[in-house]
C-alpha cells in the first residue's frame, strides 16, 4: 500500500510532464471543511482549482492566465488576480443549484480587467471600498487600479526616497486588516536599483504602513503575510519557515517566532479553522544558493518541494498535503474557498469566455 494517491487533473490539461499525488486524508478533510483552495504559477501561467469530483477523488482545473501572481478572495466571494500586465477579477456566475457539466458548482469568470502595464504586481486584495490594491514591486509601492492611468500609489515605504521605476527593495506582500491594507513585507530595506538581491539572506523587513515603521528586521526574503486570530503571520522563504510577528514593546521592533518548517521556498499562505495552508517551491536554479533554507534542508535530510501542505497549527505538523512533480516547480500565491466543492474558472483569452453568457434571475 501506497502513502499517497493520485489525484485527477483536468481534462483539458495537456502537460504531461507534470505529476500530481496528495495525502489519503486530503478529501476527507476538504469534505469536512467543507473548503476547495486555489493557487497560481508564474511558470505554468495557470491558476489552479482544487476541489472534489464526482468519483469520489481530488479535481484539479487548471486554467491559463497570464503569468498569474497575487490571488484574493473578497468578502463577496470573488477573486481578484494580479497577473502580467492586468489585474483580473473574477465573479462566480452560478446560483447554488446550477452546476456545469454536472460537476462544478462554482464557474469563476473574469468580469473587470484592468489593464496596468508590466508593473510586476505581486501581492494583491480588495480594501472595504471595494477596491483592488496590489503591491507594485516595480515602483515599490503599494496601488490601486485607476481608471486613465497604469495605476494611483497608495503608499511607499519611508525609506524609498522616489516613485520610480526601479525595483529596489523587492516589495512583495501585503497584509489587510480591517478591510484595508496594513503590513508589508520586502527583501530588504534598499533605495538602490536592484539593491535587494545583496540583502536575500537577512535583509528582509516588515513595514506597518499606518505607522510608516519598521516592525521586524532580519528577514530572509519574506513574503506573504497575513492576519489570523489577531496575529500576523508570514513565509521567511529563505529559512523554509511558517511563524508570528512578535510586536516589539513600547513601540520597539519586534521579532519574527518561527513555528514549522516547510521543506521549499514558501510563497502564499491562506488560513481556514485551525489549519494554515502553505505553498512550497522548488528552487529556480537547482540551489538555494546564499539562503538558510539549503542547509536546513540537509540537516532535514530533505529535498525541496513543490506543491501545498496544510499545517495544523494546534500541533505545528503537517496533516494533509498536494505534492507536483516534474516540470512545474514555482508557485506563488493561494487562497482557501470555504462552501465550494468543485471550482472551474473561465480564461479571459478563451473560447468559453467568448461563449458563456449569464443572466441574472428575473
Amino acid at each position: 500500500m501506497t502513502d499517497q494517491q493520485p489525484a485527477a487533473g483536468n481534462p483539458s490539461d495537456t502537460t504531461a510532464s507534470v505529476e500530481y499525488s496528495v495525502s489519503p486524508g486530503l478529501l476527507a478533510r476538504l469534505t469536512r471543511l467543507n473548503i476547495s483552495f486555489a493557487f497560481t504559477s508564474y511558470q505554468s501561467n495557470s491558476l489552479y482549482l482544487i476541489g472534489r469530483n464526482t468519483q469520489g477523488g481530488i479535481n484539479i482545473h487548471q486554467s491559463a492566465m497570464p503569468k498569474p501572481m497575487g490571488l484574493s478572495l473578497d468578502p463577496g466571494g470573488g477573486l481578484t488576480l494580479s497577473g502580467a500586465y492586468q489585474i483580473l477579477r473574477f465573479q462566480n456566475v452560478l446560483e447554488p443549484d446550477q452546476r456545469i457539466n454536472h460537476a462544478f458548482d462554482a464557474c469563476y469568470v473574469p468580469r473587470v480587467v484592468h489593464i496596468t502595464g508590466h508593473l510586476d504586481a505581486h501581492d494583491v486584495g480588495v480594501d472595504k471600498r471595494g477596491r483592488a490594491v496590489f503591491v507594485n514591486t516595480r515602483y515599490n509601492c503599494i496601488a490601486t487600479t485607476s481608471e486613465r492611468h497604469s495605476f494611483e500609489p497608495l503608499w511607499k515605504p519611508p525609506f524609498i526616497s522616489a516613485l520610480i521605476d526601479e525595483d529596489r527593495c523587492h516589495l512583495n506582500g501585503m497584509a489587510l486588516e480591517d478591510g484595508e491594507p496594513r503590513y508589508v513585507t520586502a527583501v530588504s530595506a534598499s533605495d538602490t536599483i536592484d539593491g535587494w538581491r545583496d540583502r536575500r539572506a537577512d535583509g528582509g523587513v516588515v513595514i506597518d504602513m499606518l505607522s510608516n515603521e519598521i516592525i521586524c528586521r532580519g528577514l530572509s526574503m519574506p513574503h506573504s503575510p497575513r492576519m489570523h486570530n489577531g496575529e500576523l503571520w508570514l513565509l521567511n522563504s529563505g529559512t523554509g519557515e511558517l511563524g508570528v510577528v512578535q510586536r516589539g514593546v513600547d513601540g520597539g521592533e519586534g521579532r519574527f517566532e518561527p513555528k514549522v518548517f516547510c521543506p521549499g521556498f514558501l510563497r502564499g499562505l491562506a488560513f481556514y479553522d485551525n489549519f494554515a495552508f502553505v505553498g512550497l517551491s522548488k528552487p529556480r536554479y537547482k540551489r538555494f544558493e546564499g539562503l538558510a533554507l539549503e542547509q536546513k534542508l540537509k540537516d532535514a535530510d530533505s529535498e525541496p518541494w513543490c506543491g501545498v501542505q496544510i499545517i495544523d497549527l494546534n500541533t505545528g505538523t503537517c496533516v494533509d498535503w498536494l505534492r507536483i512533480d516534474g516540470d512545474l516547480a514555482e508557485l506563488y500565491d493561494l487562497e482557501v474557498i470555504p462552501g465550494v466543492v468543485a471550482p472551474m474558472a473561465v480564461s479571459p483569452d478563451s473560447s468559453e469566455a467568448a461563449q458563456l453568457i449569464t443572466l441574472a434571475a428575473s
